[in-house]
């Protein structure tokens, strides 16, 4: 009996383009057939979730959604983000039995869905940003799905500016893709501090969800955290002072789901300081990379977590201006495993730009941490915060919208090998023309730039920075705003935008075996 071997790759290498799988290899083939074959295709869909922008009635909030020009798919596609449906209180008996408010109710749920239905903010093409305003505290999270050439980069920013009470502060978060694990070093149960942490959930089924807690002793008693339902299309938020009994300032997060995908991210407010939102670190790595310290920053703390079974022995490097090196007193840290650490390195960067690098004291002991840093500006009542989580290096590309005619700047640093960049401001979202620099970046150095602005801008812009040669690069823009003598400000890294997957070529084996 004869038998037909037909190889699979062919119909792979289609799903790979619209799911984001990247390595497929042919029975029998080595290892290195199918990476040797790969080409880039751009992502045919793409997820993006924004947490609800605020609590508070003086809020004012500005949403950007952008698809960065260039190689996309050929279908024209949608890039779209509209309202989280609201989650339903619990009814009562009577609720349950009265035809009036089971009338109601139904209405209510109608009214609410096709509000959902409607978009907040649509991107018609690739190079133009496009917004929507949103003011109060009635702002909802959004949900959101991206085809065709729409897709390969859709990114979405929320900047909420909130001027008095005790959530003041410029909040600026940029909208996640849906994940199952997140790691938040940095956040906080303190007295001082009102930490929630937003549970956002896309799709059309509900998710489940775990919060553990780390302080410097380790695994914090909780009272509650495992479980916690996200419905569909729905955010949830939890203040993480509700889960433990135990006060700590300074603690890491982690959220995992048992079922389903959401985006997390916690909203920190923090006593006579402000607040921000702390975006999730970089997966656990032997070396990470904090791009992004304002010159005058007054107060740098750095808080770092061991998730493993090590404990973890790490060298702190700041790039500067025009060197490497580690900042007095604090060259090394040790973290032991499973408990929060915690370092304050004041005002390290002293009035120049700087980025922090960690890694392994011993190269053949690389223990995978995550990090990340809390950066105050001024003193006194006119203090103001912002999170710089670990990032992975531009890559490719990394775009980041809302970037305004003045407050934008840029921070590159490249931690191995000096390295080119190219920068593209978009047209603006009112009107105006692109601008492109191109900066060289020295090796472990970081150099702070103002982004050129688009010719003739109206509106907001946004940035992309495109890797053209040398070593990695890392990235973050840190927008500003002064506002009765406080500088506040808020710091977006540009980890890469995944606009690409690598996709075996297809081929067919149409040899015929003997059984």
């Amino acid at each position: 009996m004869k038998s037909t071997h037909l190889s699979l790759i062919a119909g792979a290498a289609v799903l790979a383009a619209i799911t984001g799988f990247a390595t497929v290899t042919a029975p029998g083939a080595p290892a290195d057939t199918a990476a040797k074959s790969a080409t880039l295709l751009p992502v045919e869909r793409s997820s993006l979730v924004c947490p609800a922008p605020s609590n508070s009635d003086l809020a004012e909030t500005q949403y950007t959604a952008f698809t960065p020009a260039g190689p996309g798919g050929e279908a024209k596609g949608t890039a779209e983000l509209k309202p989280a449906l609201p989650v339903a209180d619990d009814e009562d008996e009577e609720a349950e039995t009265d035809p009036k408010k089971v009338k109601k109710a139904e209405e209510a749920a109608k009214k609410a869905k096709e509000k959902a239905d409607k978009p907040v903010l649509a991107v018609k093409e690739p190079g133009k940003p496009v917004v929507a305003e949103a003011n109060g505290s009635g702002a909802p999270a959004l949900v959101g799905t991206a085809t065709g050439r729409l897709a390969p980069g859709w990114a979405a920013q929320q900047t909420t500016e909130v001027t008095a009470g005790g959530g003041r502060g410029l909040l600026g978060v940029t909208c996640t893709a849906p994940d199952t694990d997140f790691w938040f070093p940095g956040a906080s149960t303190a007295k001082s501090r009102q930490d929630y942490i937003h549970l956002t959930n896309p799709d059309d089924t509900g998710a489940v969800a775990d919060i553990e807690l780390y302080g410097p002793k380790g695994a914090l008693k909780a009272e509650v955290g495992d479980g916690i339902t996200v419905p569909a299309r729905s955010s949830v938020a939890v203040l993480l002072s509700t889960l433990t009994t135990e006060a700590v300032d300074q603690l890491t997060a982690h959220v995992t789901t048992r079922s389903g995908r959401i985006g997390a991210v916690v909203m920190s407010a923090e006593d006579n300081v402000g607040s921000d939102w702390i975006t999730a670190s970089e997966d656990p790595s032997g070396t990470l990379v904090l791009p992004g310290i304002p010159a005058d920053a007054t107060s740098v703390q750095l808080v770092a977590f061991a998730p493993g079974e090590d404990d973890a022995d790490v060298k702190v490097q700041l790039m500067g201006k025009n060197a490497t090196f580690s900042p007095a007193g604090n060259a090394t840290l040790h973290i032991k495993s499973s408990m929060t650490a915690t370092v304050d390195l004041k005002d390290v960067t002293r009035e120049e730009p700087g980025s922090l690098r960690l890694s392994p004291v011993q190269k053949d002991r690389a223990t995978p941490i995550v990090a990340a840093l809390r950066v105050v500006r001024g003193k006194g009542d006119q203090q103001e915060v912002a999170y710089i989580p670990a990032t992975g290096p531009v890559g490719a590309r990394a775009s980041v919208p809302d970037n305004r005619a003045k407050g934008s700047t840029l921070s590159l640093t490249a931690p191995g090998a000096t390295a080119k960049v190219k920068v593209t401001a978009s047209a603006g979202s009112g009107g105006g023309e692109p601008s492109v620099e191109t900066y060289t970046v020295k090796a472990g150095t970081t150099l702070a730039v103002t982004p050129t602005a688009p010719e003739g801008l109206k509106g907001a812009y946004a940035l992309t920075v495109e890797t053209t040669s040398g070593g990695p690069v890392h990235a973050s823009r840190t927008l500003a705003r002064t506002e009765g003598g406080v500088q506040m400000f808020t710091v977006q890294t540009l980890p890469d935008d995944g606009g690409t997957v690598e996709v075996p070529s297809a081929v067919q084996d149409l040899s015929v075996l003997d059984d």
